[in-house]
C-alpha cells in the first residue's frame, strides 16, 4: 500500500512535512512547493530554460538569451545525469511531487490566468536548472566586463578604480556565538542572507521530518531539501557569500569555414568549436528572436554577434564563459541529502566537501560543542588575470589547473562573516567593506550572556560607519548660504544611524545621492557614461551611477582621478540638498519587492508588481548590519535586503527564531502571503515550532505516491 506524506501548519502557515522515508518526504516537499509557490517555481523553471519572454515579454528577452547561450538547461541535465543513484532518486521524487501539485497550485494563483501561462510537467533535472539560474550571476562575472571598459577608456592604471572592496550586489551577515558567551552555555548561530527582496520570497520556511532526519530551515522553492540554513536538532549550519571568484570570461576569435563549421582560436591554434546550434526565443508582444548557441573549449559563448559566421571566412570576436558546473558536470547537489542527515559538525563538514556552487563561507555548531568555520565550493586554480578581466582565449596560461583547497579557521571565540576579507581572501578579488563585520563583532563583544531573542538587536543595527569620508568633507566645507550651513551642522551632529524615523539620515542620503550624481557626471568619467556594448542583463554591473554609488568611499579619497574636485562637488551638493523639504529616511527608503508579473494584455513585464501595492518604509542602508540596499543617485527604494533572518539555538531547537520578509505562502491574497511583513520591518521574529502536537494537519495530506 502506498505511504503518504502529511502536511501540518503552524500559526504562520509554515509547512511542516512528515513522511515514512526520505523519498516520500521529497515527494511531499515538491508537491507543497507546487501548491504554495506554483507561480514562483514556474517562473524559475522558465528562467532556467530561457523561455520567460514568451509570457513576460520583451523585458525578459535579455535574460532568456543569456540562459540559452550559457546552456543552463543542458548543464542541469548533465549534472543530473552524473548524480549518484541515491541523489537521483531523491531529486526525481521531488519532481514527481511538483508535477502532482502543479495543476492545483496553478488554479489558485491568479498570475497564470493573467499571463495565459499553462504549467507543463517538470523534467527530472529542472531543480538543478532552477539552482543554476539563481546563481549563474552570483559570482559577479560581469564586473570583469566593467573593469575591461574602465581599463580601455581610462587606462590600465584605473583597472580597480571602482573597487568597493565589494560589488554592490553582495551581502549577507552571519555570526556564531560560542557557548561561553551565551546564557545557556550552548552556541547560538544567527544572521540574515541579503538578496533581492522578491514577492513571493526567495526563501521558504520549512520543516522536513522522517525517521532518518528531522530538519528545520529555509528551502529554495523549486529545489529539494534545505541547503543554506538548517537545524537538525543536534547540529545547525548557515552560510554567507564567500565573495570568491570562480567564473571566467575569455575573448574568443571565431571563424566560419564556409561549410557550416566554426573554429575558435586557442593556444594551440584554430580548433573546431565543441558545439553549435540555433534556437528561437518566443517573445510575447514581439517578434521571435533567433540565437546562436556556440560552445568552445573554454565554454559557451555568452556575448557577441555571431551572425556572420555562416559566410565564407566569416569572423566574430565574442566572449565565452567558463563556470564550474559546466566543467565538472556537478552542482554539489549530493551534499544536500547529507546535510539533512547531519548530526554533528563533522557530518556538516564532510557534506560541504561535496559542495560546488555557489562558493560560501560556512558556520556550524553542534550540541557536543563542535564548531566550524570554513569555505565550501569550487574555485579553480588559474592565472590572476582571469580574476580581474576578460582574458584572451588564444594565449597560454589562462586555462584551469585544478581546484583550490578551501580555507578553514579554528573557532575559539566569536566567528563573524559578512562578505568582508577573512578566510576567503585567497579566493576572491573584491570583498565587502569591513563595516558590517566590524560592527557585528563590536556588538557581540558587549555580552557573555546572549540569548536567542536578543540577537534581533544585532540584526536591526542601523549605524553607518561608511559615512566618514563624506562627512569629513562636509566638515571642511564652507557653505555659502545659511540653509547649507544649517544642513552641514545637522549632519555633523547626526548619530550616523539610518533609522526609518530619522530626518538627518534622509538629509545624508539626499546629500550622498547628489554627490554621486556629480561624480558620475564629472568629465574624468565621461568615457564610461554612455551605454556600454553589452546585453541589458548585465546593466546592474555596468551602470556608471551605480558603480560610483557603491565605490563612493574610495572615489572620495582616490588619487586616480586627477582634477576631480571632490570638495567643490560636496559644496555644490550641500547647496542643492539644503533647500529640500524635511522628510524621514523611511519616507524615502520604501521597500520595493521584485515580482515577475504580467502587466497587461499587450505584453508582460518583470518588475515590482502592481503600482497600487503599498509597501512600508524601512531603516538601514547598504553598509549597515541592517543592510537594506538602495542605489544612491538612482533610487532610495530598497529592493534588496535581508531575505530571511534566523537564530539557531543549540541549547534547544524550539528556542530558535526565524522570519521572512513577506510570508510563508506565495499565493497573492492568501492569509499567509504577507502576514510576517510587520514583524520583519520591526525586527521581530517568529518562533520555530517543531512539535507536531502543536501543529494543525491539513485535511488532504500530501497525496499518495
Amino acid at each position: 500500500m502506498p505511504s503518504r506524506s502529511r502536511t501540518y501548519r503552524d500559526a504562520w502557515g509554515v509547512p511542516h512535512l512528515r513522511a515514512a522515508d526520505p523519498l516520500q518526504l521529497a515527494y511531499g516537499q515538491g508537491r507543497n512547493a507546487a501548491r504554495d509557490r506554483a507561480w514562483q517555481i514556474e517562473v524559475e523553471r522558465h528562467r532556467s530554460q530561457g523561455t520567460t519572454a514568451a509570457y513576460l515579454g520583451p523585458p525578459a528577452l535579455s535574460w532568456d538569451l543569456l540562459a540559452r547561450r550559457a546552456r543552463l538547461d543542458d548543464t542541469a541535465r548533465r549534472c543530473y545525469d552524473a548524480l549518484d543513484p541515491e541523489a537521483t532518486a531523491w531529486v526525481t521524487a521531488y519532481v514527481d511531487g511538483v508535477n502532482a501539485g502543479l495543476e492545483q497550485g496553478a488554479a489558485a494563483a491568479p498570475e497564470f490566468a493573467a499571463s495565459g501561462l499553462t504549467p507543463t510537467p517538470w523534467q527530472p533535472w529542472t531543480p538543478l536548472g532552477v539552482w543554476l539560474a539563481h546563481h549563474i550571476l552570483f559570482a559577479g562575472f560581469p564586473t570583469k566586463l566593467w573593469r575591461e571598459e574602465v581599463a580601455r577608456r581610462l587606462g590600465g592604471h584605473a583597472l580597480e578604480l571602482f573597487a568597493t572592496d565589494g560589488p554592490g550586489t553582495a551581502g549577507s551577515n552571519g555570526w556564531l556565538v560560542p557557548g561561553h558567551r551565551t546564557a545557556s552555555g550552548a552556541p547560538i548561530i544567527a544572521g540574515d542572507p541579503h538578496r533581492p527582496i522578491q514577492n513571493p520570497g526567495f526563501y521558504q520556511q520549512l520543516h522536513l521530518s522522517c525517521p532518518e532526519f528531522d530538519v528545520v530551515g529555509f528551502a529554495v522553492p523549486g529545489v529539494p531539501g534545505i541547503a543554506h540554513f538548517g537545524h537538525t536538532g543536534t547540529v545547525a549550519w548557515v552560510i554567507t557569500n564567500a565573495m570568491a571568484d570562480y567564473h571566467d570570461l575569455y575573448e574568443e576569435q571565431l571563424r566560419g569555414t564556409g561549410d557550416g563549421r566554426v573554429v575558435a582560436l586557442g593556444p594551440d591554434g584554430p580548433r573546431p568549436v565543441l558545439h553549435r546550434h540555433r534556437e528561437t526565443v518566443q517573445v510575447a508582444g514581439g517578434d521571435p528572436v533567433d540565437v546562436d548557441v556556440i560552445e568552445t573549449e573554454r565554454g559557451p559563448v555568452v556575448i557577441g554577434d555571431t551572425g556572420d559566421l555562416d559566410g565564407t571566412d566569416g569572423e566574430a570576436t565574442v566572449i565565452s564563459l567558463r563556470y564550474p558546473p559546466r566543467v565538472t558536470a556537478d552542482l554539489g547537489f549530493a551534499a544536500i541529502p547529507a546535510l539533512l542527515r547531519a548530526r554533528t559538525v563533522g557530518d556538516v563538514d564532510r557534506a560541504f566537501d561535496r559542495w560546488i556552487e555557489p562558493v560560501n563561507v560556512v558556520h556550524a555548531a553542534d550540541t557536543e560543542g563542535g564548531l566550524l568555520h570554513r569555505v565550501a565550493g569550487y574555485v579553480p586554480v588559474r592565472h590572476r588575470d582571469n580574476s580581474l578581466r576578460v582574458v584572451p582565449a588564444w594565449q597560454s596560461g589562462h586555462d584551469w589547473q585544478g581546484r583550490k583547497d578551501t580555507p578553514r579557521a579554528e573557532v575559539d571565540d566569536l566567528a563573524v562573516m559578512a562578505n568582508a576579507r577573512g578566510i576567503a581572501t585567497p579566493l576572491g578579488t573584491e570583498f565587502a567593506p569591513p563595516h558590517r563585520a566590524d560592527r557585528i563583532t563590536e556588538l557581540l563583544r558587549r555580552s557573555h550572556d546572549w540569548t536567542a531573542p536578543e540577537m534581533t538587536t544585532v540584526h536591526m543595527d542601523t549605524r553607518l560607519p561608511a559615512t566618514t569620508p563624506l562627512l569629513d568633507l562636509v566638515a571642511a566645507a564652507d557653505p555659502d548660504t545659511p540653509a547649507a550651513a544649517r544642513l552641514r551642522d545637522r549632519l555633523l551632529a547626526w548619530d550616523r544611524r539610518m533609522d526609518a524615523d530619522s530626518t538627518a539620515a534622509a538629509d545624508y542620503a539626499r546629500l550622498r545621492s547628489a554627490v554621486v550624481r556629480r561624480i558620475a557626471a564629472a568629465p574624468q568619467l565621461e568615457g564610461l557614461a554612455g551605454p556600454l556594448p553589452y546585453p541589458p542583463v548585465f546593466e546592474p554591473w555596468l551602470n556608471l551611477t551605480g558603480k560610483v554609488a557603491f565605490a563612493l568611499e574610495n572615489l572620495l579619497t582616490t588619487d586616480l582621478l586627477p582634477g576631480l574636485d571632490v570638495q567643490g562637488i560636496v559644496a555644490d551638493a550641500l547647496a542643492e540638498t539644503a533647500g529640500a523639504d524635511p522628510v524621514t529616511w523611511g519616507e524615502l527608503h520604501l521597500l520595493a519587492p521584485l515580482r515577475a508579473f504580467p502587466s497587461n494584455g499587450n505584453g508582460h513585464s518583470s518588475g515590482s508588481g502592481s503600482a497600487s501595492e503599498q509597501w512600508p518604509g524601512v531603516g538601514g542602508d547598504h553598509d549597515c548590519v541592517l543592510a537594506t540596499s538602495s542605489v544612491p543617485g538612482l533610487t532610495d527604494l530598497s529592493s534588496r535586503g535581508p531575505s530571511a533572518r534566523y537564530v539557531w539555538d543549540l541549547a534547544d531547537r524550539d528556542n530558535s527564531l526565524w522570519i521572512v520578509p513577506l510570508g510563508a505562502n506565495g499565493v497573492t491574497g492568501d492569509v499567509h502571503h504577507r502576514d510576517q511583513l510587520p514583524l520583519w520591518v520591526t525586527g521581530r521574529l517568529a518562533p520555530v515550532v517543531t512539535d507536531f502536537a502543536l501543529l494543525t494537519e491539513e485535511g488532504d495530506g500530501e497525496g499518495e505516491r
